[in-house]
């Protein structure tokens, strides 16, 4: 299928019950029940959890029957939501897009829903404290950011890993607000807060947790669940859609969508869980220390990204191939076989950066996080001289970028000084004459020596200065 076949819609516990509490106690024993279902046996499900992109499924009796025997039936509608709560998605985010991928690439439609209306909300799932009011203009301009996201990756997706020989689902990337915005809130809450029972809501335990809290929970995050479910509900009547995924965090709202479908319709809907990846330390993976590895190029650059998987730890590289990567479970064990035999090459690695960067940022993604890779830590002359101005920026990204005009006689000292890269005087004169300072990877220590094209300028018009060892600076060199 064309790319331009992909067909993108961008809009923007007090009293729990005992049903409940079966539901629940019965839903920690779902996982096994993948492996007990004869219809799933050779099915996506089952690859999924083979992979280790699904956790569990809700209601008890969906994992064992009825859901394997539904996505077998016909091509289904399966949804994720994603609330732009920042301008860009981060890596702890794209395992929920993985998956919507896996389920188009077999054939399912999918829907990526961005949540324009509920951002305002706050979803209180796995959060300690309520977050910080946005407004509407925040809120429309971090969704641009995210649903730019999602749309290269679906493409990416499609060009790159997608086997042309099966008919690919349709995706339609939606925002929540272009159906809230015509709601009057006595309205909503008339048709809709009828079929939702306190005690239920009460009984989440996103709801219970925050309740213990210090600071409680306000009535704007209590109702989140019930725009989640209305969300489901929603997307069930005009997309026929009956499965959502989400994570694991996301249970109790899993819940209310399934239970308001079928109290208003009669019919039965599912939830999927996605699992919550940590590293081996216990953190959030791609959160650590609080610096996110973002999935938008002018947050994290392709490099960043490629770094970032590159260094993961070896106890975690084979499950992360697994969830990360589309390569067979065949070919991760061959590979990993290999890394075994020989550590030292890193293959695994390697390999898991390659494919997480090509499938976020594309094939020129990929190629620019190795030409920084080799300019940075293989001193590659080449590398320097292929690389663009917005590449050398991504890479030094603390680095001052300036342009500068090229005089002739321009000498090594002028440009070090122009560049501020030195004191003025003869401090900065002894820190070149002393061999402190590096240019295009190559110690320079005289400080009259008049800079030449090709070996100080590089082919590209740029200059790459360092001082010490960590201190760069750029120079773009613009002609007389």
């Amino acid at each position: 299928m064309a790319v331009s076949m992909l067909g993108f819609c961008c809009c923007v516990s007090r009293h729990p019950s005992c049903s409940l509490l079966r539901r629940a106690r019965l839903f920690l024993t779902l996982r096994s029940k993948f492996h007990r279902s004869a219809a799933a046996s050779s099915g996506l499900l089952l690859s999924l959890h083979k992979r280790g992109v699904l956790k569990d499924s809700f209601p008890e009796n969906a994992a064992q029957d009825q859901l394997p025997r539904l996505l077998q039936s016909a091509p289904q509608t399966v949804y994720c939501g994603f609330d732009p709560t920042a301008d860009s998605l981060h890596v702890g985010n794209l395992l929920a897009i993985i998956g919507l991928l896996h389920f188009r690439s077999a054939g399912h439609n999918v829907v990526a829903l961005l949540g324009g209306a509920t951002a305002q909300i706050g979803d209180p799932s796995g959060k300690t404290s309520e977050r910080e009011r946005l407004s509407a203009e925040v809120v429309e301009e971090n969704t641009r950011g995210i649903r730019e996201s999602i749309q290269r990756i679906f493409i990416n997706h499609e060009v790159l890993f997608h086997d042309r020989s099966r008919p690919l689902g349709t995706v339609n990337v939606l925002n929540n607000r272009s159906w809230y915005k015509s709601w009057e809130v006595v309205d909503f809450l008339s048709e809709t807060g009828r079929h939702f029972r306190m005690g239920t809501m009460l009984s989440r335990h996103s709801v219970q947790s925050r309740l213990r809290s210090a600071d409680g929970m306000s009535l704007t995050e209590f109702t989140y669940q019930v725009f989640q479910a209305y969300d489901f509900y929603h997307l069930h009547q005009i997309y026929g859609c009956r499965i959502q995924l989400g994570g694991t965090d996301q249970l109790g709202n899993l819940m209310s969508g399934h239970e308001y479908i079928h109290k208003v319709s009669g019919e039965e809907v599912y939830g999927l869980t996605i699992p919550l990846v940590t590293s081996t330390t216990g953190d959030k993976l791609g959160k650590t220390a609080g610096n996110a590895v973002w999935l938008n190029r002018d947050k994290t650059s392709p490099f960043e990204l490629y770094q970032f998987f590159l260094r993961q730890s070896d106890a975690s590289v084979e499950r992360y191939l697994k969830l990360f990567t589309f390569l067979p479970l065949e070919e991760v064990e061959k590979l990993m076989e290999q890394q075994r035999e020989d550590p030292s090459k890193r293959l695994a690695h390697k390999r898991l950066a390659a494919e997480v960067t090509k499938l976020v940022h594309g094939k020129e993604g990929l190629e620019s996080a190795k030409r920084c890779t080799n300019a940075l830590y293989h001193s590659s002359i080449q590398a320097l001289e292929q690389m663009s101005d917005e590449e050398l920026q991504e890479l030094f990204r603390e680095a001052p970028f300036q342009e500068m005009l090229l005089e002739p006689g321009t000498t090594v000292l002028d440009a070090c000084r122009k560049a501020s890269a030195i004191p003025d005087g003869p401090k900065g004169y002894r820190m070149i004459s002393e061999g402190a300072v590096w240019i295009n990877h190559k110690r320079e220590d005289k400080p009259e020596q008049v800079l030449i094209p090709n070996i100080h300028i590089l082919s590209n018009g740029l200059t790459l200065l360092r001082v010490g060892k960590k201190n760069f600076h750029i120079v773009k060199w613009l002609s007389l």
